[in-house]
Parts: C-alpha cells; structure tokens; sequence
C-alpha cells in the first residue's frame, strides 16, 4: 500500500462505536482495528484517539437509583474504560500488535512539564510498536475540567506527536455544504486556508458524543493552521481508513488543507492552550494591530492596558483587544502583580515572547 503519511492520529467518535440503543457495537470496532492493523502493517504509526467507554459500561451496570449526568458517566466510564481497552486488546492481538492505554485530562495538558511526560510516553510506545490507544479519564474529569470532546483532545493529541494527518472519524460522510437531508446537498470535499463555514455548519451536538460539527471543524481548522492535514469521514462506511490514507482524492470525506507554514512544538502547545487560561491581557488597538501585522513581535507592557486574574509567571493568559474580542494566547513572561506593576511603561521587558504567543 501506497501512503504518503508516516505517523497519523485517528479519533473514533462515540456515534462510529456505539448503536441505537446506546451500546457498543463491537463488529464496528472489530472492522476499525483491521483497518489499522492493514495501515500498521505498512509502516504507519498511529495513535488512537477512541471514545466508547460510556457505551462500553453502559449495557453492564444498572444503577440501584437514578443518576445525574456527571454521576453515570463516571460509573459507566470506570466500568467500560476496562471492557473497551481489554477488546481493543484481543482485536488487537489476533493481528499479533501490541496496544497501551493512555488516560489523560484536561489538566494533564495545563504545564508544559506534563504535556512533555506524556508526549514522550506515546514516542517511547511507538518506537517500541506499540499502538497508544488515548482517552479522556471521565472517571476523574468533572464537568469544568473536561474537554469539549474528543475532538478536541485528538486535536491536541495530533500537535504533541507531530503527526502528518488526523482522521476525525464520525457518523457522517463530513461537512455538508447545507442541511445534509435537503437534496441537491454535497459534501464539502475540500477547506482552504481561511475558508468560512460558519454558514454550512449546524450547532446540533451529535447522538451519544457531546461535540457536533462546530466542534470538529474548529478544531480542523487549528489543527490544519498547524501544517497538519485534517479529515472528517464516516466511520461506519467500509475501510474508510485506509481508503482515506492510500486513495484520499476518490474518498467522501472533508480535507482541511494544512498551512506550508508549520510551527513549533511549544506554539502548537500553545495554541490548544486557551481552555487552560488563567487570566487576561488588554491590549489597546495600536497593539492590537502590531500583533496582527506581518511582522512577528512580542507583547510590551507599552500596550496594555488592563490585568484581569491572578496569574503566576509561564501561566498560560489570554490577550484581548478593547471590545474584549480575542487576539491570541500566550506564555507570560512575570505575575500578574509584576505585569501591573509595568503596564503602560516604555522599556520594560516583554510580557509574552513572540516563540510564546499563537495568534487567532
């Protein structure tokens, strides 16, 4: 097989694993992991993002009372988290590869000295063949701290290991250009950079997953922006996964075109940094444009105007214009007490280094 991708992240939504009545259907699994064992078995790495462990725990306990939504999902994640990664473990095997489970949170990603550890976990098990098999720990995640989905989590997972695709797998072909029952409806087979969609997309969240469409594209977008290329596809369809690596322009599906400019592995950190915000910078609109201008700068204190939150230096800030319309995110460089200490002042030192700084 023919594929220009050497390492890939896919993410199998809840609506690919889990059927009408809210289990997990297991055939559908089993026809996912011969896919990637055929992508395996031609030199691909990958790192599986996979949703299921509600579904999984869901057909095998029945609560003595009933739950409220953060209650069941920690008892049917802590009981389906160990039936979801054991099936994956004997599909697996019958293909004689090795899988690893990789629980993780939001917080987890919140330092870089975290993001770091479990990056270099996923590159100690691919260099040893081992298929890294990722998802959120819902059993500790409380409903603040969660991500949006998994969505979002593969999109972080594919900017830490530095992938060359991300296959976002669901229940529909990709992103229509429409309602997708009205007819004369398509799918949009291809987003260029800085494409609109906002137009074609419904907000509706999807069957048993708790993002939708805006979800998956925004995070395409980020991630695309990154010089990673994106897919959405439909997981139920047959070898839609190696249909999609080895043959791409004859496959129904929406490919996000990835920016020729790539970025760093911090600033790809960074930029799936804003849910970890601590606080925020108020940069006046002479600012505000000489970070949006074509030349790359830093943030001086010069600019601000305001220090909102109470944050600690290397925390993770959001910078916002006056109309409170978001500019970016970024690693500043001094506390919030030091940084009002010098807001407004020519000289000082930068508050957020450009190497630190991902702009909307």
């Amino acid at each position: 097989m023919e594929c220009k991708y050497k390492r890939i992240a896919v993410k199998i939504g809840s609506n690919v694993l889990t059927r009408k009545d809210g289990t997990l259907d297991v055939t559908r699994m089993s026809a996912l992991v011969d896919q990637v064992a055929e992508l395996h078995r031609a030199g691909v790495e990958i790192v599986l993002v996979s949703s299921g462990a509600v579904a999984s725990g869901r057909s095998e306990v029945k609560p003595l009372r009933k739950l409220d939504s953060v209650d069941s999902r920690q008892l049917f994640s802590a009981v389906g988290q160990a039936k979801l990664i054991n099936r994956y473990y004997e599909l697996f095997r019958e293909h004689g590869i090795t899988v690893g489970q990789v629980l993780t949170t939001k917080e987890s990603f919140s330092t870089r000295r975290h993001y770091l550890n479990q990056r270099n976990c996923m590159q100690v098990m691919l260099d040893n063949d081992v298929i890294p098999i990722v998802n959120e720990n819902d059993t500790i995640s409380v409903t603040e701290l969660m991500f949006t989905d998994n969505d979002e989590l593969s999109g972080l997972i594919a900017a830490m290991m530095d992938v060359q695709a991300l296959v976002i797998l669901s229940n529909i072909d990709g992103i229509y250009n429409g309602a997708p029952s009205q007819p004369g409806v398509t799918v949009i087979r291809e987003v260029e950079q800085g494409k609109d969609l906002s137009d074609y997309i419904s907000t509706e969240k999807s069957g048993f997953g708790r993002g939708g469409m805006l979800t998956k594209s925004s995070i395409a977008r980020k991630v695309a922006d990154e010089g990673i290329t994106v897919f959405i596809a439909n997981g139920k369809k047959d070898n839609i996964l190696v249909d999609l690596i080895s043959n791409p322009e004859e496959t129904v599906c929406t490919k996000f075109v990835p920016s020729e400019n790539g970025v760093s592995s911090i600033k790809k950190w960074i930029a799936h940094s804003d849910g970890f915000s601590k606080g925020k910078i108020v940069v006046n609109h002479k600012a505000a444009d000489k970070l949006r201008g074509d030349k790359a700068v830093s943030l001086l204190p010069v600019g601000v105007t305001d220090i909102i939150g109470d944050f600690e230096k290397d925390d993770i800030v959001t910078i916002v214009n006056p109309d409170d319309e978001k500019i970016g995110v970024g690693r500043v460089s001094m506390s919030s007490a030091d940084a009002k200490a010098v807001m407004g002042i020519h000289g000082k030192p930068y508050l957020v280094h450009y190497d630190y700084l991902y702009l909307e």
